[in-house]
Formats: C-alpha cells, structure tokens, sequence
C-alpha cells in the first residue's frame, strides 16, 4: 500500500511546522545516535530512501558522497529537497520505496529515516537493498519502535486532569496494519515485532552491525514533549552490511 499523505496540502503545512521540518537533523532526537551509525561516507554512493526534504542527502554529500539519490513518492517534499541547490551530486526521484528499482551494486550506503513503517513488504525491501548495495555495503535505517506502533491508539495513558501516567503496550505480539493520528489526520502504519525487523534482515542475507533505542539528547529536551521521550523508545535504529 503505498501512501502520499505529504502531498495533502493540510497534512504538508502541519508537517512543515514540526521542529525537525524547520530545523533539520539538529531538531531530530534520534540523529546524533544513527549518525553515529552510519559509515565514512567520503566517496561513497548514497541511497536515501523516503528522503523527504533531503536533509541526509545534504548531510551525504556534506561528507564527500561521491554521488547521493533521493527517493521519495511525495511532490512536495521534493520540491522542498530541491530547493536547496549548493550539492550537484544529488539527484531526487519521485518513485514510493515500492516500487523504486536500481541495478545490483548501484550503491555503498542505504539509509532510510521513519519511513519503513509505512512500508506493507518489509521483506521485499530489504532483499532489494541487499540487491541494490555493493558487497560491504551498509544499510542504516530508522523506524518507529515497536512499543509505539503495537497500539494503533499511540499515546500516552492519562489521569483524569491529562497528566501522562503510562505508555500502554498491547497487541504487541499482532503484526500488520494500524490506522492512527499523525499531525490531526488518519495515516496506515505497519506494526513488527523487534523479533521481525531484525530476523528479516538476518533472513535476506544481511548481518547485523548495530541497535540502537536513543533517547533525546539533554540539548533538546527543552522542545515540547521531548521530556517523556526519555520514558520509553520511541524509534529502533538498525545497522546492518551486506557481506563481502
């Protein structure tokens, strides 16, 4: 199934005015953590998959990519990935992560930022990239935790003033489909289990680097709501290579 709730012009200007939207990767409190994850990219060929307004192509080519694609199935955020101009080396295609399909080898790095949620086949992405990445490559990705997608309610359980007691986890071990609210608007996410994000991947052929849960940084704790983003994992980072 593939979404394009970015191109709805409600959803796009609520979007456009969360911190991360407006600020970049120093506003996202998982980046410090997955930049940490990823490798030296000086020279290296670079796929951003669900690459929305391009900060990490940017942040490729910043590094000495030697060449870096955008993928990204919504007209407005490429027009926004666009109009940054200073990096002639990054070329954006407007294809969904379904359907996007370069040669075997094409590249060395994979990265993919709170996209692969939405995403039904996860198996059938992850063998693509296994296809589409060098030997030695690396495929560096972040996704919405499975503690926070298992519910479709995806909040916090409140006393009667609305003071946040809990984080309640159900329906965790039911993967699939949920329907929730993002931004005010209905949008279909697809719930894993820990055990299926990694045994997938260990499945394709891929070997596994790193995991990572982060919290925000003490620097962004001051942003509305960041305070309880340190009381349980709100994304699952994933490092993994295609053997040599």
């Amino acid at each position: 199934m593939e979404q394009n709730k970015y191109d709805d012009p409600s959803f796009f200007e609520s979007y456009s005015r969360m911190p991360r939207s407006q600020e970049g990767l120093s506003a996202a409190g998982e980046w410090p953590v997955l930049r940490a994850m990823l490798p030296d990219l000086k020279g290296k060929r670079v796929l951003d998959l669900g690459c929305g307004y391009g900060w990490h192509c940017r942040y490729a080519a910043e590094q000495g990519a030697a060449g870096v694609a955008g993928v990204d199935l919504s007209e407005k955020m490429l027009e926004q990935a666009r109009s940054y101009k200073e990096f002639i080396q990054i070329q954006y295609f407007q294809q969904s992560i379904e359907t996007v399909e370069f040669p075997p080898d094409s590249f060395d790095v994979v990265i993919s930022s709170l996209a692969l949620h939405y995403v039904a086949d996860y198996r059938s992405i992850c063998s693509k990239v296994l296809s589409m990445l060098a030997a030695g490559g690396a495929f560096v990705f972040s996704a919405e935790h499975p503690v926070f997608t298992a519910r479709a309610a995806q909040d916090w359980f409140c006393d009667a003033t609305g003071n946040r007691l809990h984080w309640p986890v159900d329906h965790y071990q039911e993967e699939g489909q949920r329907t929730t609210r993002f931004l005010d608007h209905e949008v279909v996410k697809y719930h894993r289990t820990m055990a299926t994000w990694i045994n997938t991947l260990l499945d394709t052929g891929f070997r596994i680097r790193q995991i990572a849960e982060p919290q925000p940084g003490p620097e962004l704790l001051h942003l509305p709501g960041m305070q309880d983003e340190t009381r349980r994992p709100l994304f699952i980072l994933i490092a993994a290579e295609k053997p040599s």
